[in-house]
């Protein structure tokens, strides 16, 4: 609603909106899992749209896949929302090869939104080639590893509310082992009188035009940061030290808590 307010201030057609839906919660905020069934994406983009302030969506995309419902039957739902002029564009979210082709076979897909940063380099392998075959581009998230990459993480330790207690990358040895990476790349930022945040940034814009970094921040001011990495030119060398730094296979820790990792589609 905070952005439909904005949006009634600018030029529609000079923002693109990208929007995810499936995700069921409890009044508690409790997961509830995923639901894609046709009806249900016909009701969530329904109150997008009101909520939204908007007649269209550019991009609409099924939040996490459905282990009750076939990617087909999804996507083909939404494709329908795109003849009647709803939906511009249809995306998907932390899905594998497989189901990317699956979805590409019933429509055109125009992004992915998955996981990607220094930290988080599993989509090379098989992923990455395949949206690069197809003509799919990325929505990079969790560019800074949930803070993992960050000054303010390296300088305390997390609340007793914080969520990322539950991640194993935030725990014990694994932390540890993790802020040590970190600082070697605080070292190769420092050098270029950056802050290691905006290392990690750069490097993530540095990885191909088809790849759009998600970037979050809780203040004016860590964004008037982010804008800044957006103008930090890497050289050969620099990105030779990063990879130095953190070694494919050099984190500790997976992504996600063992119970949200098997419902990833994309680390099937």
């Amino acid at each position: 609603m905070l952005i439909g307010r904005a949006l009634r201030q600018l030029d529609r057609s000079a923002v693109q909106l990208s929007v995810k839906f499936g995700a069921r919660l409890g009044p508690d905020s409790s997961w509830g899992g995923v639901d894609t069934r046709p009806a249900s994406m016909r009701n969530f983009l329904a109150y997008s749209l009101q909520r939204l302030g908007t007649d269209y969506l550019d991009v609409y995309r099924p939040a996490r896949l459905d282990p009750d419902v076939p990617i087909e039957e999804t996507i083909g739902a939404i494709a329908e929302m795109v003849e009647a002029g709803y939906v511009r564009a249809i995306g998907l979210s932390e899905v594998g090869p497989e189901t990317i082709r699956r979805a590409v076979a019933v429509h055109p897909i125009v992004d992915l939104q998955i996981e990607y940063s220094l930290m988080s380099r599993g989509i090379e392998a098989q992923i990455l080639p395949t949206v690069r075959e197809l003509g799919i581009g990325i929505t990079a998230y969790g560019v800074l590893s949930r803070g993992l990459i960050s000054e303010t993480l390296r300088a305390g330790h997390l609340a007793a509310d914080d969520s990322r207690r539950h991640s194993p990358r935030f725990q014990g040895e694994n932390l540890d082992r993790n802020r040590a990476l970190i600082e070697r790349l605080d070292a190769i930022a420092t050098a270029k009188g950056i802050t290691v945040a905006q290392l990690a940034i750069a490097w993530s814009l540095s990885r191909g035009d088809d790849i759009v970094p998600l970037i979050g921040m809780s203040n004016a001011g860590r964004l008037a940061q982010a804008v800044e990495a957006t103008r930090v030119e890497l050289t050969d060398e620099d990105l030779a030290a990063i990879e130095a730094a953190i070694p494919l296979g050099a984190v500790a820790g997976e992504r996600y808590a063992p119970a949200q990792m098997a419902m990833l589609d994309s680390e099937r």
